[in-house]
């Protein structure tokens, strides 16, 4: 009785806890037996198997601790250590984060179908529409062993089939991020890529194709990634397009594809300095070429709206999610800088994604940004009200007191300092960085005016009369 398995990070809303039914797994194109307890199963929108039936078809050694609910996978020189319940594994004495804790059902223990599988070297796949897991062993001969038909991905990718696991060899790069911001595709990477860049028509899009990569084991939890490896980020603010979409194009090499649906033909231009984050800058026309963000001798500035997509923030005595408010904040210190012609920017997300405190970091380090601000609202008691504003290195004490001033000015709440504090996001910037809490959502009183257009317009005009004042920006 054993394991369980998480696999992709479902985002469809509507599957939420335990369901079962009508699964099947296929190793090497066989179906395997599965006992009444032991179906596929999904799990907080997690794929998870029961590991015993894997084990006994794979021979690997398996120990299961009763008294501590451990389970050891053993295969060559792999070692996978799991504990019914808890949310890190270890390999090879390596703690690993998982998706979701292994959950004993009945006399079987699941386990995350993606962990283990490429643990132990297997290529995973699931197919949605069937339901079905498939499990391929190295040199099977198996194919793909999707059973899925045709699927257009994220490009038109004619006679190919997206949704293929990538492989997981040591040399592919992972994506860990995709943004949309100002006009501009952000793909963070790990490694040097070579992208492909071209057009198509009928409907307009632009294609950007990423060899060698695959996508980060933590990029599903910040952003929408179906089972098939697709997902997507709705764009509303800009005219020239509508919609980002992605996927895992091809296995062969390994490639991500990444499609921008235009709303018109446009010109574009691609920037790659091998510094981990690729851009496709749409600010740009035939005769007027474009330039990076901050490369024009413009002051850059990056701007990040705290938490987002599974991070929902603080909760507020109304049920409100902090995320919200940061968002609603941010997107309209956007718009206000759009109006300064002397300062150029960069959202870290402009929808509900969660970039990680990693990804965010490396946005403004990459982009050697002069300044980087985060926008948040704060939880604690219901007496607590009123607005701080964190630093964490001396060089950004400076900028922290001219932020809080206007934060105190135009949020109206009263002044509870600027405060130091060894933050994520202010410690690993190499820039002057400071993180703004603007308001109670835990206080009644602070809670009724955050939500509000009239105090979030108010803010958002005080944190851009904060940087043009620190900038010498008139």
């Amino acid at each position: 009785m054993f394991l369980f398995f998480a696999m992709f990070m479902f985002v469809f809303p509507q599957w939420g806890q335990a369901a079962a039914g009508g699964t099947s797994i296929y190793l090497d194109g066989k179906a395997l037996e599965l006992s009444k307890n032991g179906q596929v199963q999904n799990v907080n929108g997690n794929v998870m198997i029961p590991i015993r039936v894997v084990v006994e078809e794979l021979g690997f050694d398996v120990d299961w601790e009763k008294e501590t609910r451990t389970i050891t996978i053993q295969q060559s020189n792999t070692e996978l250590k799991l504990v019914v319940g808890q949310s890190t594994a270890m390999v090879n004495g390596t703690k690993i984060k998982l998706a979701v804790a292994p959950k004993l059902i009945s006399d079987t223990t699941i386990v995350p179908l993606r962990f283990v599988g490429e643990q132990m070297g297997l290529k995973v796949n699931w197919n949605n529409e069937e339901k079905s897991a498939y499990l391929i062993t190295p040199n099977s001969g198996s194919g793909n062993g999707t059973g899925s038909g045709e699927n257009e991905g994220s490009g038109g990718n004619e006679g190919q089939e997206p949704g293929q696991v990538p492989d997981t060899s040591a040399n592919l790069a992972n994506v860990g991020g995709i943004s949309f911001s100002d006009n501009r595709l952000m793909i963070a990477v790990d490694k040097n890529v070579k992208p492909s860049i071209f057009t198509m028509s009928g409907p307009d899009r632009i294609v950007i194709d990423l060899p060698n990569t695959k996508f980060a084991d933590s990029f599903s939890n910040g952003q929408m990634l179906d089972p098939t490896l697709n997902g997507y980020i709705d764009v509303t603010e800009y005219p020239d397009l509508s919609k980002v979409r992605y996927a895992l194009f091809s296995d062969k090499p390994s490639t991500i594809r990444i499609v921008l649906d235009m709303n018109y033909a446009k010109e574009y231009e691609l920037i790659n300095n091998n510094d981990g984050l690729i851009i496709v800058n749409l600010n740009t026309d035939a005769s007027t070429p474009g330039t990076a963000p901050g490369g024009n001798g413009k002051k850059l500035v990056v701007i990040d709206a705290g938490h987002g997509g599974s991070d929902p923030g603080a909760i507020s005595v109304t049920k409100k999610k902090e995320k919200d408010f940061n968002l609603a904040v941010v997107l309209k210190v956007q718009e206000l800088l759009k109006q300064e012609s002397d300062i150029d920017f960069v959202l870290t997300r402009s929808s509900d994604t969660y970039p990680t405190l990693q990804d965010r970091v490396k946005i403004a380090n990459d982009l050697k940004a002069d300044m980087f601000i985060s926008v948040h609202a704060n939880a604690g008691s219901a007496t607590a009200s009123g607005v701080e504003t964190y630093y964490t290195r001396a060089d950004s004490l400076p900028l922290a007191k001219v932020m809080h001033k206007y934060l105190v000015e135009s949020s109206g709440l009263s002044d509870r300092s600027v405060r130091s504090k060894s933050l994520h996001v202010t410690r690993e910037t190499k820039m002057p960085a400071v993180l703004l809490e603007c308001g109670y959502l835990s206080n009644k009183n602070d809670n009724a005016k955050l939500y509000t257009e009239d105090f979030q317009n108010r803010v958002a005009e005080g944190i851009v009369k904060g940087i043009k004042e620190y900038l010498g920006v008139n």
